[in-house]
């Protein structure tokens, strides 16, 4: 997934601690132009920059694409993160620099490792009707942000907590762990809540977890959700308390980890350290080194996404709440 923002504000992010519940308020972003996908972002933003080492949430649809393009994200770099695709609704055709073509389907996991550098497209299929899903980064620590180029698939099985069912694509969560290996201790799942479902989750208290809502209307821990909003509960929670009081089912992913360790700069696709890094990471994709590689296989008219200008001030870590 890109930030196709044309003037994307740099974002510090370190750890912090909060007591309760945060709600937080996405906002709507354009993927791709005025006239494709709209997605809404919870992370990062002023508030909140990272839960864990997630560091980035974009979440769209339910949208009708028929007779339209659909998602089509041209070739474009990342470094110092992986990126987490997860679908409701359609398919997502993935295609990266080492050498990777993976379709993306509800239900299935799909990690990539960025590293030093890479870079991929993603396309929805001919066939997505719908498209409805999340894109999602994870920042890299400072020992392994400068790994090789990797990628995961996973599918994992769902299973049944009273009237929820559950998916764990990355971490533990009751009882089920995903094999999929990560950088930093995280948590990824989808949990689906039947009409009146309540369910008491037992929780790793050296987390900090966010609930976000994908359809119908939750309580976590006795505070109300819209969709699209993200629930944030800082450390030292051995339980969450996911309640559907609402006639329909509801659905959302919990996302968790332990209190991300380095201050990061955010900016564009790259997530690095400082103001050098980024200018530098920017320069190279612009004459196109090494670093991220190729993409073969993508047929898009624009080949190489090229990006946005710099800011005429220098990048500079912003001070969290």
């Amino acid at each position: 997934m890109s930030n196709l923002e044309t003037a994307p504000r740099e974002v510090a992010c370190g750890a912090t601690r909060f007591d309760g519940v945060e709600v937080l308020e996405p906002r709507e972003v354009p993927l791709g132009g005025p006239r494709a996908l709209p997605v809404r972002r919870t992370l990062p933003q002023r508030e909140r920059s990272l839960v864990g080492a997630w560091c980035f949430a974009d979440h769209y649809g339910p949208q009708d694409v028929q007779g339209t393009e659909g998602m089509d994200v041209p070739p474009h770099p990342h470094t110092g993160l992986q990126t987490v695709s997860w679908l409701f609704r359609g398919e997502i055709e993935h295609r990266d620099s080492a050498g990777v073509h993976q379709t993306v389907r509800p239900g299935e996991l799909n990690l990539m490792t960025a590293g030093a550098g890479i870079c991929h497209s993603e396309v929805s299929t001919p066939s997505s009707t719908i498209l409805h899903g999340v894109q999602l980064w994870v920042a890299l620590p400072d020992s392994d942000r400068d790994a090789a180029r990797d990628f995961e698939h996973y599918a994992p099985e769902p299973f049944s907590r009273g009237d929820a069912t559950l998916r764990v694509f990355l971490g533990e969560l009751a009882g089920e762990r995903s094999p999929v290996h990560t950088f930093t201790p995280l948590l990824g799942a989808q949990i689906d809540l039947a009409a009146g479902c309540t369910l008491e989750l037992g929780v790793d208290p050296a987390f900090e977890h966010g609930v976000l809502l994908d359809l119908g209307r939750v309580d976590v821990d006795g505070r109300a959700l819209e969709s699209g909003q993200l629930a944030y509960v800082g450390t030292g929670s051995r339980s969450l308390r996911l309640h559907n009081a609402a006639g329909l089912a509801a659905r959302v992913l919990l996302l968790g980890g332990t209190p991300f360790p380095d201050e990061l700069l955010m900016w564009w696709n790259f997530v690095g350290r400082s103001h050098e890094e980024i200018v530098e990471y920017r320069r190279q994709w612009q004459d196109g080194d090494d670093r991220f590689g190729a993409v073969s296989g993508y047929t898009g008219s624009v080949t190489h996404l090229p990006a946005p200008p710099l800011p005429a001030t220098r990048l500079r870590p912003r001070r969290r709440r």
